[in-house]
């Protein structure tokens, strides 16, 4: 019985649980690996807003529940880091799959004080701190083939006169019309003076395109590292184009994990994936 129970004690010790760290104001809001990371961007930021969870949807859940006046402190917390290595899988500059690698996990107590929403009523945008928040997406039925219909969604809120549901123009593709989204969305906000945009998307080939790639795409002419022409280059260069002048922070969200902004605006891309091409 001794050795039984001795032996669930040293399993329980080597079991690593993983946690999520949820940035909700921050440098960069968002939900990390570690808490390392969750702590570049809230060490000395004012009124930091950041929580750990024990499932990833919950963090999420709290990233997207917006704040306005909101603050965090922590307790003191050990130092001592455990790491595992997750693969994570992204897609590249061809859509294909690739892993990356990522550490998680350490042991650190926080008490929270209460967090509220803001909503401009009037304009009922959704704020994160002084950043608009919108939802886009995009969609496309028999991707890759002849008869392939792509459509764009952008989401500003329930019943929101801007919310958009527009049929991609030109090339049909899943990648184009996630990239075309978030161009619309951009000129929406310009055409209101908005100067701050957090726009929430399930597609990690756009966020990485933007913030990532695109630089090594510049500097080598267009060109990808196997040779070959990057395929959306004009949508990029539109997109590129469009966030000069704004700030735009990228935030990923799970696509189909019940996230009712992203749903909604899912939703919105399949009804412009409905209708024909002007």
């Amino acid at each position: 019985m001794w050795r039984f129970s001795g032996l669930l004690t040293a399993l329980s010790i080597g079991m690593k649980k993983r946690f999520y760290y949820a940035v909700k104001a921050g440098r960069k809001p968002g939900v990390y690996a570690t808490w390392d990371e969750c702590k570049e961007q809230v060490d000395k930021f004012p009124n930091a807003s950041f929580k750990k969870f024990a499932i990833e949807d919950d963090a999420w859940s709290f990233v997207r529940t917006v704040a306005s006046n909101s603050q965090a402190t922590s307790t003191d917390c050990s130092d001592q880091i455990k790491s595992t290595n997750e693969e994570k899988n992204l897609e590249d500059c061809n859509g294909r799959k690739r892993s990356l690698s990522s550490v998680e996990d350490e042991t650190c107590t926080k008490r929270f004080k209460s967090t509220q929403s803001f909503i401009d009523l009037e304009q009922k945008f959704t704020y994160m701190g002084d950043a608009v928040a919108v939802y886009t997406d995009g969609c496309c039925s028999s991707n890759g083939r002849k008869r392939a219909q792509a459509g764009i969604g952008v989401y500003w809120g329930p019943g929101h006169s801007l919310n958009l549901s527009e049929r991609l123009a030109g090339r049909q593709t899943n990648q184009r019309a996630e990239i075309v989204a978030a161009c619309r969305a951009i000129e929406q906000a310009k055409e209101l003076n908005i100067e701050k945009l957090v726009i929430f998307t399930d597609s990690m080939f756009t966020i990485n395109g933007i913030t990532k790639w695109i630089k090594s795409w510049k500097c080598n002419g267009w060109k990808l590292s196997t040779g070959g022409s990057v395929i959306n280059k004009e949508d990029f260069e539109r997109l590129d184009k469009l966030t000069s002048g704004i700030n735009v922070e990228w935030m990923h969200v799970p696509g189909h994990a019940g996230f009712s902004g992203n749903e909604a605006a899912d939703s919105l891309a399949k009804e412009g994936a409905s209708k024909p091409l002007s």
